[in-house]
């Protein structure tokens, strides 16, 4: 095998992105609800394709804490968007026990903001 053959087997390195978000009006307009593991949109100029593999440490409103998830690019926003969308991706939480708390942390910090019709940065 060529050493551009075995490179491929492995994967590039998944991007590390630190995203803190300090408002609650901002995490309303970034998290994926319709993911059922949840999920956060990220503001990027950077080329992403669906399926990356992406990890992010967030903070969130009021709480210090970092957050590791080690998630997949499921959503791109590309450039010059319709409706004014800030250009980024969506990243799906992986199915394990870490993000189901933190899903079920950035929900308990939503509460009824979740059933709004407020616009988000996704849909």
């Amino acid at each position: 095998m060529s050493t551009s053959q075995l490179s491929g087997l492995s994967g590039p390195r998944p991007s590390v992105i630190q995203l803190a978000i300090r408002e609650k009006a901002a995490l309303y307009a970034a998290y994926i609800p319709m993911f059922a593991e949840g999920g956060i949109f990220i503001p990027s100029d950077r080329d992403y394709r669906l399926g990356d593999d992406v990890y992010v440490l967030i903070t969130l409103p009021d709480d210090h804490q970092r957050y590791p998830v080690a998630g997949k690019v499921a959503w791109i926003t590309p450039a010059r968007a319709s409706g004014n969308r800030t250009q980024g991706v969506g990243v799906r939480f992986p199915n394990d026990e870490k993000s189901t708390q933190l899903k079920v942390k950035i929900e308990q910090i939503l509460g009824s903001a979740l059933g709004s019709d407020r616009p988000t940065q996704t849909i």
